[in-house]
């Protein structure tokens, strides 16, 4: 039997990185974690010890925050694309760069119904996202959003589904449907309005949630990544996640009272977890784009 090395990378996880734009009066915050990952010959220092080809992770930190300070960051793709080019370019046995980016949003806080200059308010949960891959000449985007959470509290519906000893679940014409969404799209080719492009799909994916009568989760997921491919052709493909966040009605017999789906009891575990991919047939390669191995 012969054990050899596999695929390998390494690289700098979670990086924090907070810029300050001042236009006068005015700042503007941009507010980052980013992971860097690098692929290429790297036997040796698996096999033997010798690093003389390993740029130290605590590099790649240092470059997140000089290349901030150099140019300013912008949107998340073009920031991402810089730094993964940079890796591929600089050294010549790193063959492909994998920079991961979360943007953190930031509200500014009105005072006396104003914006106010300087001071904000943590927008919340949500994240936008991208994944950029280098390798060689060529490149992969991909942008994306996390924990945005929405409900519904009508047009909804879950029945027919199969039934047998273990089923206790009743059927509905009527329920509460909520999610957070994580939602990943693949660009074809480098897309220079990653802005417009973001605030489309995220309109897209909100209209669809709010107006398509589902029967169940995964119909809107793919109604939400249809929508998505119909009216974005910069878009290949679109990866969904759905946890179902639960919303039970509760029982109020034993008070005398009747719920006509007015009281629910919100479950945060377990649940339904509803995964998707939406693509177009004639889309280009992926490539590395959502897993470099």
């Amino acid at each position: 039997m012969a054990v050899i090395l596999g695929p390998n990378q390494y690289g700098k996880a979670e990086v924090r990185l907070v810029t300050v734009k001042r236009d006068g009066l005015v700042h503007h915050i941009k507010d980052l974690t980013v992971s860097t990952a690098l692929r290429g010959e790297l036997a040796a220092t698996h096999l033997t010890g010798d690093n003389s080809v390993v740029v130290a992770t605590d590099t790649q930190k240092n470059t997140v925050y000089a290349f901030a300070k150099e140019s300013p960051v912008g949107e998340i793709e073009d920031f991402a694309l810089r730094l993964a080019r940079h890796f591929v370019d600089r050294f010549g046995h790193i063959t492909s760069a994998r920079v991961m980016i979360d943007e953190h949003g930031w509200d500014r806080i009105a005072v006396e119904g104003k914006p106010h200059e300087h001071s904000f308010l943590r927008s919340g949960a949500e994240k936008r996202t991208t994944a950029v891959t280098v390798q060689d000449d060529r490149s992969w985007v991909v942008s994306g959003l996390a924990d945005l959470v929405v409900l519904k509290s009508a047009g909804s519906e879950f029945h027919g589904f199969p039934r047998d000893e273990y089923t206790t679940l009743a059927e509905t014409d009527d329920r509460i449907l909520a999610t957070a969404v994580t939602a990943r799209w693949r660009h074809q080719g480098e897309n220079a309005g990653w802005g417009e492009s973001f605030r489309e799909v995220r309109r897209i994916m909100l209209e669809t949630f709010a107006t398509k009568h589902s029967l169940s989760l995964q119909q809107t997921l793919y109604s939400m990544g249809e929508a998505v491919l119909t009216h974005r052709p910069e878009v290949a493909e679109v990866r969904l996640s759905l946890p179902n966040k639960h919303h039970f009605a509760v029982d109020l017999s034993p008070f005398g009272l009747t719920n006509d789906n007015e009281v629910f009891y919100a479950a945060d575990r377990p649940y339904g977890l509803i995964e998707g991919t939406v693509l177009r047939d004639d889309a280009e390669d992926a490539g590395p784009a959502w897993n470099p191995h």
